[in-house]
């Protein structure tokens, strides 16, 4: 990994593959320290990235360890215009509006691990380097 990152954003698959140390997640993780790179979710992704067999003390853990951005009706709009503006809508792309759109408003160059590289490219266009899981 060549480029410099500021920021690196996780969707509920980058945060689901840390908590379940994913070797290549952690390889990437261990650069990114070494960049001296902030790690960041959306508030959102704690619910999408949580159920039953999630395992609740590493994942306080991991939480302990990134920046949380609220969603607040503010962030919630913006959200949604990012949506319309990519041609999406409902319930399946709405917690993606939210990452992407915590993602637009790092300070950059901003990361992104997901698991959705062409819904993400949609909502953050090329302004976000997308990371595929």
């Amino acid at each position: 990994m060549s480029q410099h990152v500021e920021t690196v954003v996780l969707d509920s698959e980058g945060l689901s593959a840390w908590i379940a140390q994913d070797r290549k997640v952690l390889a990437l993780f261990k650069v990114f320290h070494e960049m001296g790179a902030d790690l960041v979710i959306s508030a959102n992704t704690i619910v999408e990235a949580s159920h039953t067999r999630v395992n609740l003390p590493r994942l306080q853990w991991t939480l302990s360890r990134v920046k949380v951005e609220p969603v607040t009706e503010q962030t919630a709009n913006a959200a949604a215009t990012l949506l319309k503006a990519a041609g999406l809508h409902g319930h399946k792309y709405a917690i993606d509006a939210t990452v992407a759109e915590a993602a637009l408003r790092q300070p950059g160059p901003v990361a992104l691990l997901t698991s959705d590289i062409d819904d993400m490219t949609r909502l953050c266009g090329h302004q976000v380097r997308l990371i595929g899981i």
